[in-house]
């Protein structure tokens, strides 16, 4: 599986024509204790650039940005009792799955190495 960042700060694990989309782990750094997270409806559709839900901590509320275009196929239905597992580990506790619609909107993120470069200049 291949993990690719977009600049808002999610991630996108793709196997094949599925993703797992998430926020990274800057992010739930960045946010604190995770409190709520808002998830479309299996079934959905979502735009690369378009919000598809929020993600609410104790400190901020933040919208979840598409960073590809799909048709949600689940929904990650532990974070709706227990949303700080995102604190625990973001990378493994994603928000949705999606088929995506358009796999080449995957050469519009970054890598590893470009997002770690991303995190570095926000945090100056």
């Amino acid at each position: 599986m291949k993990t690719y960042y977009s600049p808002t700060h999610e991630y996108i694990k793709v196997d094949g024509n599925i993703g797992y989309i998430g926020i990274s782990d800057y992010a739930q750094h960045a946010l604190g204790n995770v409190v709520y997270v808002d998830m479309p409806e299996v079934g959905d559709d979502i735009e690369a650039g378009e919000d598809f839900g929020a993600i609410e901590s104790v400190k901020a509320a933040s919208d979840l940005i598409a960073p590809v275009s799909g048709a949600v196929v689940e929904i990650n239905e532990h974070l709706i009792d227990n949303p700080r597992l995102v604190n625990e580990d973001a990378m493994a506790n994603w928000i949705i799955k999606v088929e995506l619609t358009d796999p080449a909107q995957l050469d519009d993120l970054m890598d590893e190495e470009a997002y770690k470069q991303l995190c570095e200049k926000e945090k100056h």
